[in-house]
């Protein structure tokens, strides 16, 4: 992967993480490397800040159920953990992933946390209204055209009040310091590879307009948040949010 690369439009060659037929403890390691980018990234904050938001749109309840979908090692839910016990929020989370590394990864991370659960589960074949809020952090980059657009229409069906989606900024700074920063820590192929990549295949403003055009959902609202992501809040229900 380059450092010198042209972001004007999303990359379309498909990540490492994205072929199935590869994986083992070399993507063990990936998912454990990430999780020190997310770290690093503070890739937790528009997650945090979209559910807040789409939480007090439906009028702040005292009991919530999420799920993460392509959630990998789930790490940046911990920061929702933190924030939920703090509202007095009875919250329940389900990271859902297809790859049964990520999900031992899931397991390992949060086995003494009762309030989540794991499911190794494909997102189209999720039954209707399974939580009140999907999430999706790091996970539509990875789609393109018609299927972006259905990826995200599984999310609002599968949800009951709407969709948070925390994505990458496609911008030249952020590339940058991806680039740099997975050779710094990790000698791992998928992080070095998918790190820059990730970004190349992120989201600007415009796209995401043109995304809430096809989608047809006026309501859908999107935010930047640092450190170069995009929060992005999908409502449900009718009237949306402010």
């Amino acid at each position: 992967m380059s450092f010198f690369r042209t972001l004007h439009r999303r990359a379309k060659e498909e990540e490492l993480m994205d072929d199935f037929s590869t994986g083992g403890e070399e993507l063990h390691e990936a998912l454990r490397h990430l999780r020190r980018l997310n770290k690093l990234f503070a890739a937790s904050g528009p997650t945090l800040s979209g559910v807040a938001k789409l939480w007090k749109s439906i009028g702040m309840p005292e009991k919530l159920t999420l799920m993460d979908v392509g959630a990998g090692s789930g790490d940046v839910n911990k920061r929702l953990l933190r924030w939920a016990k703090k509202q007095g929020i009875d919250m329940r989370i389900t990271l859902v992933d297809m790859t049964e590394e990520a999900c031992q990864e899931a397991r390992q991370l949060f086995q003494n946390e009762p309030r989540i659960r794991v499911q190794r589960a494909d997102l189209t074949t999720l039954p209707d209204a399974s939580a009140d809020i999907v999430t999706g952090s790091q996970f539509i980059h990875h789609f393109e055209g018609e299927q972006l657009v259905n990826m995200v229409g599984h999310m609002l069906r599968v949800s009951r009040y709407g969709v948070v989606i925390n994505d990458i900024h496609r911008h030249t700074v952020s590339y940058k310091a991806v680039w740099i920063t997975t050779r710094l820590i990790s000698r791992n192929r998928y992080i070095r590879h998918d790190g820059p990549l990730s970004v190349a295949k992120g989201f600007t403003s415009q796209d995401w307009q043109e995304l809430r055009q096809r989608l047809n959902h006026e309501t859908m609202t999107y935010e930047w948040k640092p450190l170069f992501r995009f929060s992005v809040v999908i409502p449900q229900q009718e009237g949306g949010i402010t």
